[in-house]
């Protein structure tokens, strides 16, 4: 059984029609030639010799120049209809590239260029220019069984030779070791303000933006005036967590097709989302030990897919550093998902077989990260308190896995809560979920049967409301996270702030 829920048809088919209308335009040889002019202007050495055909991406497309010097260069756009703060997520992403460059030895693309939409060749979008890695591959075709089809949920490889597997899983824990290294004051994405007319060096300046964020406003039918504002960055892993449990409860009411197919399933997400802003608010999800910080270095999207081999299987490349942001250490704490190749919410069989499965990966995962560990402290490069594998083990045993997993996940995040969440933090509970209504404030409970009844009647109207036109507001439900709750630790200061803004420069 699938424990995942589902986006909105409603606003992916949206998504999905702005980009086919652009897609049969982007392979024109006027274009190529267009865009190879461009990318030159930005490059030193060399002629161009080809622009090959456009490769399109979850997320993004790119083009490709070689050019007469042996090397290449790609120039990089964001898929239309998918992601409207492109412009945001691109400087999230150069940010942290240029912060990874110059604070670890991890090999991420070199920048060239980049800009937003009004400097682009036939305003395709924000841009990258970046130089190409040679590669011959990425860790997911290692991992993944022979025979794999695009399109289709991968499968690890269950003869996989062992010594090539420790090897790979050894690079990869040197690589999450140092970005655990990388410590901020606050949670969010990095920015770089402008000094003397030039970029100066990356620190935290705009909200943490996530993948789960920018989902909740393309197919989850979120208001983007709803979330955090741009430049408004966390000083406690305890509020941030309490921002999440906010967008699940976000997401919840603004989606309108595919979020609940009947009365009882719309009160048992109710309830689950009242129940984890509970815990954020009285039970504490960050240890009190590391609220305050210091914040690592975490992205959404790093996974096998993203990181580049060579014949011999050493990692030359790691890719696609959108979404990465300061974050709670827990995050940093939290074991690899991708361990599978597939995520748990996604596992045909359901949560419970995915575990049972992750756990002798995870064991050998760890094994390989132990020896790297005990390497890299040898060498002086690592201390004993900069260790992981302690970490990641009892996060899987306490359960945290799962606690951050799900408050990092909307979609994700009902069949987790119900599985190990609910009965963690509020006990044994044979009555079913209804019971659960005793743990909550008299107005949320009170709230409940309109907010069903509303959801009932959206999913009757199968409509979508485009938030970005002028008469958007009006069509509002009533703000659900207005309802009285239980308040926040007192314990635990109150300091989720919104910073000045930037003054953001766009040239390198």
């Amino acid at each position: 059984m699938v424990s995942y829920e589902l986006y909105d048809d409603g606003a992916w088919d949206r998504g999905e029609a702005i980009f086919q209308a652009l897609r049969d335009t982007l392979y024109n040889e006027d274009l190529y030639h267009e865009i190879a002019t461009f990318v030159t202007k930005h490059r030193k050495g060399g002629s161009p010799v080809k622009c090959f055909p456009p490769k399109i991406g979850g997320f993004n497309f790119h083009y490709r120049i070689q050019y007469s010097d042996g090397r290449s260069a790609i120039i990089r756009f964001p898929m239309p209809g998918y992601f409207r703060m492109a412009e945001e997520k691109l400087l999230g992403e150069v940010a942290a590239m240029r912060y990874i460059a110059d604070n670890t030895t991890i090999p991420v693309p070199s920048v060239l260029h980049y800009g937003m939409t009004d400097e682009s060749p036939r305003r395709l979008g924000p841009f990258l220019i970046m130089e190409y890695i040679e590669n011959s591959g990425d860790v997911a075709g290692v991992l993944r069984a022979p025979g794999h089809t695009h399109g289709e949920k991968p499968a690890l490889d269950p003869v996989i030779d062992d010594a090539k597997i420790d090897y790979v899983y050894s690079q990869i824990a040197d690589i999450m070791l140092q970005l655990a290294k990388c410590d901020f004051s606050r949670i969010g994405c990095l920015g770089m303000r402008s000094c003397n007319g030039h970029d100066g060096n990356p620190e935290v300046t705009y909200r943490p933006l996530s993948l789960n964020m920018t989902q909740l406003v393309e197919v989850g039918g979120v208001p983007h005036f709803e979330l955090p504002p741009t430049f408004k960055t966390f000083c406690t892993s305890s509020q941030y967590y309490s921002a999440l449990a906010d967008m699940h409860l976000q997401q919840l009411s603004f989606q309108r097709n595919q979020v609940v197919q009947s009365d009882d399933e719309c009160r048992k997400k109710y309830i689950a989302r009242q129940l984890f802003r509970k815990v954020g608010a009285e039970h504490g999800v960050a240890s009190p030990d590391t609220d305050l910080g210091p914040f690592k270095l975490w992205c959404d999207d790093f996974r096998p897919g993203n990181i580049l081999i060579d014949d011999e299987y050493r990692i030359v490349g790691v890719i696609d550093w959108e979404f990465t942001y300061a974050a709670p250490v827990e995050f940093a704490y939290s074991p690899p998902w991708w361990l599978l190749l597939v995520m748990p919410e996604e596992w045909t069989e359901g949560l419970d077989d995915w575990a049972a499965k992750y756990e002798p990966r995870l064991n050998r995962f760890l094994r390989a990260m132990q020896l790297k560990e005990r390497e890299l402290i040898e060498q002086g490069r690592l201390d004993q308190s900069q260790v992981l594998s302690t970490h990641m083990r009892r996060s899987w045993e306490t359960g945290d896995f799962w606690l951050v997993y799900a408050a990092r996940k909307s979609w994700a995040f009902d069949g987790i809560f119900w599985r190990t969440l609910d009965k963690r933090f509020f006990g044994d509970n044979p009555a079913g979920f209804m019971e659960r209504l005793k743990l909550l404030p008299p107005q949320q409970v009170a709230a409940m049967e309109a907010f069903v009844e509303r959801k009932m009647q959206e999913k009757e109207e199968s409509t979508l409301i485009d938030w970005y036109a002028k008469d958007s507001v009006s069509k509002l439900p009533p703000n659900i996270l207005s309802l009285d709750s239980v308040e926040p630790c007192e314990a635990r200061p109150s300091c989720a702030t919104m910073t000045d803004g930037p003054d953001v420069r766009v040239v390198p």
